[in-house]
Protein backbone atom coordinates (compact mmCIF):
# COMPACT_ATOMS: atom_id res chain seq x y z
CA UNK A 1 0.00 0.00 0.00
CA UNK A 2 1.28 3.35 -0.60
CA UNK A 3 1.27 5.96 2.07
CA UNK A 4 1.36 9.16 1.82
CA UNK A 5 2.65 11.01 4.69
CA UNK A 6 1.08 14.98 5.20
CA UNK A 7 1.96 18.03 7.76
CA UNK A 8 -1.88 18.58 8.18
CA UNK A 9 -0.69 20.99 11.43
CA UNK A 10 1.76 23.20 9.93
CA UNK A 11 -0.07 27.38 10.34
CA UNK A 12 1.94 27.92 7.23
CA UNK A 13 0.45 25.53 4.53
CA UNK A 14 -1.57 27.33 1.92
CA UNK A 15 -5.04 25.68 0.60
CA UNK A 16 -3.40 25.27 -2.99
CA UNK A 17 -1.08 22.65 -1.52
CA UNK A 18 -4.01 20.67 -0.19
CA UNK A 19 -5.64 21.54 -3.30
CA UNK A 20 -2.88 19.84 -5.36
CA UNK A 21 -2.58 16.85 -3.08
CA UNK A 22 -6.04 16.17 -3.16
CA UNK A 23 -5.41 15.86 -6.62
CA UNK A 24 -2.98 13.47 -6.82
CA UNK A 25 -4.89 11.21 -3.93
CA UNK A 26 -8.09 11.62 -6.72
CA UNK A 27 -6.35 9.03 -8.81
CA UNK A 28 -5.75 6.68 -6.05
CA UNK A 29 -7.62 4.10 -5.37
CA UNK A 30 -7.10 3.54 -2.20
CA UNK A 31 -9.96 4.35 0.17
CA UNK A 32 -6.94 4.25 3.19
CA UNK A 33 -5.07 7.42 1.27
CA UNK A 34 -8.78 8.92 0.47
CA UNK A 35 -9.54 9.18 4.19
CA UNK A 36 -6.06 10.38 5.16
CA UNK A 37 -6.59 13.53 2.75
CA UNK A 38 -10.64 13.98 3.91
CA UNK A 39 -9.31 14.47 7.61
CA UNK A 40 -6.21 16.63 6.27
CA UNK A 41 -8.91 19.38 5.36
CA UNK A 42 -10.81 19.49 8.23
CA UNK A 43 -7.69 20.12 9.89
CA UNK A 44 -6.53 22.71 6.85
CA UNK A 45 -10.27 24.67 7.50
CA UNK A 46 -9.74 24.38 11.45
CA UNK A 47 -6.95 26.84 10.94
CA UNK A 48 -8.46 29.29 8.75
CA UNK A 49 -11.19 30.27 11.77
CA UNK A 50 -12.17 33.08 13.01
CA UNK A 51 -9.47 34.45 15.68
CA UNK A 52 -11.28 34.63 18.91
CA UNK A 53 -8.48 36.93 20.96
CA UNK A 54 -8.06 39.36 18.13
CA UNK A 55 -12.19 38.98 16.46
CA UNK A 56 -10.87 39.37 13.42
CA UNK A 57 -11.24 37.08 10.05
CA UNK A 58 -7.83 34.99 9.36
CA UNK A 59 -6.70 32.61 6.68
CA UNK A 60 -3.85 29.67 7.56
CA UNK A 61 -1.87 32.59 7.61
CA UNK A 62 -3.25 34.62 10.03
CA UNK A 63 -3.90 37.81 7.31
CA UNK A 64 -7.22 39.80 7.82
CA UNK A 65 -9.65 39.94 5.19
CA UNK A 66 -9.22 43.47 3.08
CA UNK A 67 -12.41 44.83 2.97
CA UNK A 68 -13.06 48.03 0.14
CA UNK A 69 -13.86 51.12 1.18
CA UNK A 70 -14.47 54.90 -0.35
CA UNK A 71 -13.26 58.47 0.70
CA UNK A 72 -17.10 60.07 1.39
CA UNK A 73 -17.42 63.63 -0.75
CA UNK A 74 -19.77 66.36 -0.96
CA UNK A 75 -21.75 66.32 -4.30
CA UNK A 76 -25.16 68.03 -5.87
CA UNK A 77 -28.34 66.19 -5.49
CA UNK A 78 -31.04 66.79 -8.25
CA UNK A 79 -33.70 64.47 -9.84
CA UNK A 80 -37.30 64.02 -11.14
CA UNK A 81 -39.40 62.08 -8.91
CA UNK A 82 -42.74 60.51 -9.96
CA UNK A 83 -45.54 61.33 -7.60
CA UNK A 84 -49.12 60.17 -7.09
CA UNK A 85 -51.44 62.95 -7.17
CA UNK A 86 -55.69 63.71 -8.51
CA UNK A 87 -57.83 65.89 -10.00
CA UNK A 88 -60.09 68.28 -7.59
CA UNK A 89 -62.13 70.38 -9.01
CA UNK A 90 -61.30 74.16 -8.39
CA UNK A 91 -65.17 74.62 -6.75
CA UNK A 92 -67.62 72.26 -5.31
CA UNK A 93 -70.96 72.69 -3.98
CA UNK A 94 -73.49 70.47 -2.63
CA UNK A 95 -76.81 71.58 -2.49
CA UNK A 96 -79.49 71.00 0.27
CA UNK A 97 -83.04 72.30 0.99
CA UNK A 98 -82.81 74.59 3.60
CA UNK A 99 -86.18 73.91 5.04
CA UNK A 100 -88.29 70.70 4.45
CA UNK A 101 -90.62 70.71 1.17
CA UNK A 102 -91.77 68.89 -1.73
CA UNK A 103 -89.97 69.70 -5.01
CA UNK A 104 -91.88 70.88 -7.22
CA UNK A 105 -90.36 71.59 -9.91
CA UNK A 106 -86.32 70.57 -10.96
CA UNK A 107 -84.47 72.59 -14.21
CA UNK A 108 -81.45 70.81 -14.36
CA UNK A 109 -80.43 67.24 -14.79
CA UNK A 110 -76.52 65.84 -14.58
CA UNK A 111 -74.00 67.10 -17.44
CA UNK A 112 -75.96 70.34 -17.90
CA UNK A 113 -73.62 74.11 -17.85
CA UNK A 114 -75.31 76.51 -15.30
CA UNK A 115 -74.54 80.22 -14.53
CA UNK A 116 -74.35 82.19 -11.14
CA UNK A 117 -78.06 82.85 -9.55
CA UNK A 118 -79.76 80.56 -12.61
CA UNK A 119 -83.06 78.85 -10.70
CA UNK A 120 -82.15 74.95 -10.77
CA UNK A 121 -84.88 73.81 -8.32
CA UNK A 122 -87.78 75.19 -6.43
CA UNK A 123 -89.39 73.26 -3.23
CA UNK A 124 -92.78 73.75 -1.78
CA UNK A 125 -93.82 74.47 1.79
CA UNK A 126 -97.42 74.79 2.71
CA UNK A 127 -96.86 75.56 6.07
CA UNK A 128 -94.34 77.94 5.53
CA UNK A 129 -96.17 80.23 3.04
CA UNK A 130 -99.11 80.25 6.14
CA UNK A 131 -96.58 80.98 8.67
CA UNK A 132 -95.00 84.11 6.19
CA UNK A 133 -98.78 85.39 6.10
CA UNK A 134 -99.69 85.27 9.91
CA UNK A 135 -96.36 86.98 10.22
CA UNK A 136 -96.96 89.59 7.86
CA UNK A 137 -100.68 89.98 9.31
CA UNK A 138 -99.11 90.16 12.87
CA UNK A 139 -96.88 93.03 12.20
CA UNK A 140 -99.64 94.92 10.28
CA UNK A 141 -101.59 94.70 13.63
CA UNK A 142 -98.84 95.63 15.87
CA UNK A 143 -97.85 98.21 13.44
CA UNK A 144 -101.37 99.87 14.07
CA UNK A 145 -101.38 99.41 17.57
CA UNK A 146 -98.27 101.62 17.53
CA UNK A 147 -99.30 104.31 15.83
CA UNK A 148 -102.59 104.92 17.72
CA UNK A 149 -100.87 104.80 20.96
CA UNK A 150 -98.43 107.22 20.27
CA UNK A 151 -101.50 109.34 18.31
CA UNK A 152 -102.47 109.31 22.43
CA UNK A 153 -99.69 110.37 23.92
CA UNK A 154 -98.89 113.29 21.41
CA UNK A 155 -102.55 114.66 22.09
CA UNK A 156 -101.83 114.47 25.83
CA UNK A 157 -98.76 115.94 25.48
CA UNK A 158 -100.57 118.56 23.78
CA UNK A 159 -103.07 118.76 26.15
CA UNK A 160 -100.70 118.66 28.91
CA UNK A 161 -99.53 121.94 27.96
CA UNK A 162 -101.95 123.80 29.78
CA UNK A 163 -101.42 123.33 33.35
CA UNK A 164 -103.73 121.26 35.43
CA UNK A 165 -105.28 119.72 32.06
CA UNK A 166 -104.10 116.08 32.26
CA UNK A 167 -102.52 114.81 35.12
CA UNK A 168 -99.01 113.67 35.19
CA UNK A 169 -99.70 110.07 35.43
CA UNK A 170 -101.80 109.91 32.93
CA UNK A 171 -99.32 111.01 30.17
CA UNK A 172 -96.92 108.75 31.66
CA UNK A 173 -98.77 106.00 31.37
CA UNK A 174 -99.67 106.90 27.42
CA UNK A 175 -95.83 107.02 27.19
CA UNK A 176 -95.14 103.77 28.63
CA UNK A 177 -97.89 102.18 26.25
CA UNK A 178 -96.59 103.77 22.74
CA UNK A 179 -93.21 102.61 23.46
CA UNK A 180 -94.50 99.13 24.59
CA UNK A 181 -96.17 98.90 21.17
CA UNK A 182 -93.14 100.07 19.60
CA UNK A 183 -91.14 97.12 21.08
CA UNK A 184 -93.98 94.60 20.32
CA UNK A 185 -94.31 96.31 16.19
CA UNK A 186 -90.01 95.99 15.90
CA UNK A 187 -90.59 92.13 16.75
CA UNK A 188 -93.10 91.41 14.51
CA UNK A 189 -91.36 93.36 12.10
CA UNK A 190 -88.23 90.99 12.53
CA UNK A 191 -90.35 87.83 12.61
CA UNK A 192 -91.97 88.56 9.28
CA UNK A 193 -88.50 89.40 7.82
CA UNK A 194 -87.22 86.31 9.04
CA UNK A 195 -90.24 83.88 7.09
CA UNK A 196 -89.38 86.06 4.27
CA UNK A 197 -85.84 84.59 4.18
CA UNK A 198 -86.72 81.65 4.85
CA UNK A 199 -89.33 81.58 1.98
CA UNK A 200 -86.44 82.93 -0.39
CA UNK A 201 -84.50 79.35 0.68
CA UNK A 202 -87.43 77.47 -1.24
CA UNK A 203 -86.01 78.59 -4.58
CA UNK A 204 -82.22 76.70 -4.88
CA UNK A 205 -79.76 78.76 -7.32
CA UNK A 206 -76.62 78.11 -8.68
CA UNK A 207 -73.83 79.91 -6.85
CA UNK A 208 -71.22 80.00 -9.48
CA UNK A 209 -70.83 78.81 -12.98
CA UNK A 210 -70.21 75.04 -13.51
CA UNK A 211 -71.80 71.84 -14.34
CA UNK A 212 -74.33 69.93 -12.64
CA UNK A 213 -72.61 66.45 -11.46
CA UNK A 214 -74.88 64.83 -9.58
CA UNK A 215 -78.88 64.94 -9.27
CA UNK A 216 -80.72 63.19 -6.04
CA UNK A 217 -84.19 64.28 -6.29
CA UNK A 218 -87.27 64.35 -8.43
CA UNK A 219 -90.52 66.29 -8.71
CA UNK A 220 -92.43 65.05 -5.44
CA UNK A 221 -89.77 64.24 -3.82
CA UNK A 222 -89.51 65.38 0.34
CA UNK A 223 -86.29 67.30 1.13
CA UNK A 224 -85.06 68.54 3.92
CA UNK A 225 -81.21 70.13 5.20
CA UNK A 226 -81.48 66.57 6.95
CA UNK A 227 -81.60 64.59 3.89
CA UNK A 228 -77.96 62.18 3.67
CA UNK A 229 -77.70 63.32 -0.12
CA UNK A 230 -77.72 66.77 -1.14
CA UNK A 231 -80.61 67.71 -3.82
CA UNK A 232 -77.40 68.87 -6.87
CA UNK A 233 -73.71 68.77 -6.72
CA UNK A 234 -72.33 71.58 -8.91
CA UNK A 235 -68.74 71.95 -10.15
CA UNK A 236 -66.14 74.23 -11.77
CA UNK A 237 -64.47 72.26 -13.83
CA UNK A 238 -62.97 74.43 -16.52
CA UNK A 239 -60.34 75.00 -13.22
CA UNK A 240 -58.59 71.88 -11.55
CA UNK A 241 -56.87 71.40 -8.81
CA UNK A 242 -54.15 68.95 -8.89
CA UNK A 243 -53.80 67.77 -5.31
CA UNK A 244 -49.93 66.57 -4.90
CA UNK A 245 -48.51 64.56 -1.02
CA UNK A 246 -44.98 65.97 -1.59
CA UNK A 247 -42.71 63.35 0.92
CA UNK A 248 -41.13 65.35 3.29
CA UNK A 249 -37.63 64.51 2.41
CA UNK A 250 -38.48 67.00 -0.99
CA UNK A 251 -40.08 69.74 0.43
CA UNK A 252 -37.48 71.68 0.73
CA UNK A 253 -35.39 70.64 -2.57
CA UNK A 254 -38.05 71.69 -4.54
CA UNK A 255 -39.27 74.89 -3.77
CA UNK A 256 -38.39 76.49 -6.53
CA UNK A 257 -40.95 74.39 -8.90
CA UNK A 258 -43.41 77.04 -10.26
CA UNK A 259 -44.95 74.68 -13.25
CA UNK A 260 -44.64 70.73 -13.28
CA UNK A 261 -45.84 68.49 -16.28
CA UNK A 262 -48.47 65.50 -15.57
CA UNK A 263 -50.10 62.65 -17.51
CA UNK A 264 -53.38 60.81 -16.62
CA UNK A 265 -53.88 56.83 -17.75
CA UNK A 266 -57.12 58.14 -19.18
CA UNK A 267 -55.54 59.61 -21.90
CA UNK A 268 -52.54 58.04 -22.88
CA UNK A 269 -49.33 60.25 -24.71
CA UNK A 270 -50.73 63.21 -23.65
CA UNK A 271 -49.06 65.11 -21.10
CA UNK A 272 -50.46 68.29 -19.03
CA UNK A 273 -48.75 71.13 -17.52
CA UNK A 274 -50.38 72.95 -13.55
CA UNK A 275 -48.93 75.80 -12.26
CA UNK A 276 -48.27 75.75 -8.28
CA UNK A 277 -51.35 77.58 -6.73
CA UNK A 278 -50.88 76.88 -2.64
CA UNK A 279 -49.07 74.87 -0.51
CA UNK A 280 -50.57 73.63 3.15
CA UNK A 281 -47.17 74.35 4.97
CA UNK A 282 -47.81 71.81 7.32
CA UNK A 283 -46.27 67.70 7.35
CA UNK A 284 -49.35 65.13 7.43
CA UNK A 285 -48.31 62.69 10.59
CA UNK A 286 -50.15 59.78 9.00
CA UNK A 287 -48.08 59.75 5.55
CA UNK A 288 -44.99 62.02 5.96
CA UNK A 289 -46.11 64.57 3.20
CA UNK A 290 -47.36 68.06 2.43
CA UNK A 291 -50.02 68.84 0.23
CA UNK A 292 -49.56 71.15 -2.44
CA UNK A 293 -52.12 72.14 -4.35
CA UNK A 294 -51.48 73.09 -8.65
CA UNK A 295 -53.85 74.43 -11.02
CA UNK A 296 -55.02 73.10 -14.34
CA UNK A 297 -56.73 74.97 -17.16
CA UNK A 298 -59.67 72.62 -18.54
CA UNK A 299 -61.13 75.08 -21.04
CA UNK A 300 -61.71 72.32 -23.22
CA UNK A 301 -63.45 69.81 -20.77
CA UNK A 302 -60.54 66.72 -21.78
CA UNK A 303 -59.68 66.21 -17.91
CA UNK A 304 -62.37 65.45 -15.28
CA UNK A 305 -62.41 65.71 -11.26
CA UNK A 306 -61.62 62.61 -9.52
CA UNK A 307 -59.06 61.70 -11.84
CA UNK A 308 -55.88 59.98 -11.11
CA UNK A 309 -52.33 61.93 -12.27
CA UNK A 310 -48.64 60.88 -12.42
CA UNK A 311 -47.07 64.63 -11.98
CA UNK A 312 -43.30 64.78 -12.61
CA UNK A 313 -41.69 66.93 -10.25
CA UNK A 314 -38.06 68.36 -10.36
CA UNK A 315 -36.39 68.40 -6.72
CA UNK A 316 -32.39 69.70 -6.44
CA UNK A 317 -30.53 70.51 -3.22
CA UNK A 318 -29.17 74.48 -2.83
CA UNK A 319 -25.85 73.05 -1.39
CA UNK A 320 -23.67 70.39 -1.74
CA UNK A 321 -24.71 66.74 0.20
CA UNK A 322 -23.06 63.65 1.13
CA UNK A 323 -24.01 61.03 -1.03
CA UNK A 324 -22.90 57.13 -0.63
CA UNK A 325 -24.06 53.92 -2.18
CA UNK A 326 -27.14 51.83 -1.31
CA UNK A 327 -25.23 49.19 0.42
CA UNK A 328 -23.14 51.65 2.27
CA UNK A 329 -25.79 51.68 4.77
CA UNK A 330 -26.72 48.94 6.64
CA UNK A 331 -30.29 49.03 8.60
CA UNK A 332 -31.19 46.18 11.34
CA UNK A 333 -34.36 46.37 13.66
CA UNK A 334 -32.60 49.00 16.28
CA UNK A 335 -31.08 51.41 13.85
CA UNK A 336 -29.52 53.05 10.24
CA UNK A 337 -26.25 53.24 10.04
CA UNK A 338 -22.81 53.48 8.12
CA UNK A 339 -19.31 51.82 9.18
CA UNK A 340 -16.63 54.26 9.28
CA UNK A 341 -13.02 53.31 9.64
CA UNK A 342 -11.33 55.26 11.79
CA UNK A 343 -7.46 54.01 13.77
CA UNK A 344 -7.63 50.98 12.09
CA UNK A 345 -10.87 49.80 13.96
CA UNK A 346 -14.91 50.11 12.52
CA UNK A 347 -17.53 52.51 13.92
CA UNK A 348 -20.98 52.99 13.26
CA UNK A 349 -22.31 55.85 12.96
CA UNK A 350 -26.15 56.13 13.10
CA UNK A 351 -27.56 58.40 9.47
CA UNK A 352 -31.24 59.45 8.51
CA UNK A 353 -31.68 58.44 4.65
CA UNK A 354 -32.11 61.86 2.38
CA UNK A 355 -33.16 61.76 -1.51
CA UNK A 356 -32.56 58.33 -2.63
CA UNK A 357 -30.98 58.53 -6.74
CA UNK A 358 -30.73 55.76 -9.51
CA UNK A 359 -27.32 54.19 -7.22
CA UNK A 360 -27.24 56.32 -4.25
CA UNK A 361 -28.59 57.49 -1.31
CA UNK A 362 -28.38 60.84 0.12
CA UNK A 363 -27.30 60.96 4.00
CA UNK A 364 -27.72 62.96 7.21
CA UNK A 365 -25.19 61.84 10.12
CA UNK A 366 -22.61 62.53 12.21
CA UNK A 367 -20.49 62.05 9.04
CA UNK A 368 -17.81 64.30 7.59
CA UNK A 369 -16.30 64.93 3.96
CA UNK A 370 -13.13 62.72 4.01
CA UNK A 371 -14.27 60.31 6.24
CA UNK A 372 -13.39 56.69 4.93
CA UNK A 373 -16.47 54.68 4.88
CA UNK A 374 -16.91 51.05 4.08
CA UNK A 375 -18.70 50.37 0.45
CA UNK A 376 -20.70 47.32 2.35
CA UNK A 377 -22.03 47.98 5.44
CA UNK A 378 -23.43 44.95 7.70
CA UNK A 379 -24.13 43.95 11.44
CA UNK A 380 -21.34 41.14 11.27
CA UNK A 381 -18.93 43.93 11.39
CA UNK A 382 -19.25 44.86 15.33
CA UNK A 383 -18.25 48.10 16.82
CA UNK A 384 -14.36 48.40 17.32
CA UNK A 385 -13.55 45.54 14.82
CA UNK A 386 -9.96 45.92 13.51
CA UNK A 387 -10.08 45.74 10.02
CA UNK A 388 -7.66 46.26 6.76
CA UNK A 389 -9.36 47.74 4.21
CA UNK A 390 -8.59 49.19 0.61
CA UNK A 391 -9.41 52.30 -0.31
CA UNK A 392 -11.02 53.10 -3.58
CA UNK A 393 -12.50 55.88 -5.68
CA UNK A 394 -16.30 55.96 -5.32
Amino acid sequence: MNMIKYKVLQKKESFSWLYRRTEEVIKLKNKADYCIVFFASLLMLATGCKNKETGTVTLADSRQDTLQAFIIRQQLVSKTVSLPSQLEPFERAELFAKIQGYVRKMNVDIGEKVKPGEVLAIVEAPEYNANLSQSVASARATKAKYQSSKDAYERLLNAAKEPGAIAEGELVKAQNQMMADSAAYDAAKQTSNAYSQLNNYLVIKAPFYGVITQRNADPGDLVSSNNPKPLLVIENNSLLRLKVPVPEAYTDAATETKIIPFTVDAIPGNSFTATIYRKSNTIDLANRTELWEFLVKNEKGLLRSGMYANSKLSVSRKYPSLVVPYQAVATNLEKRFVIKYHSGKSEWIDVRNGITLDSTVEIFGDIMPGDTLLFKATDEIKQGQKLAVKVKSQ
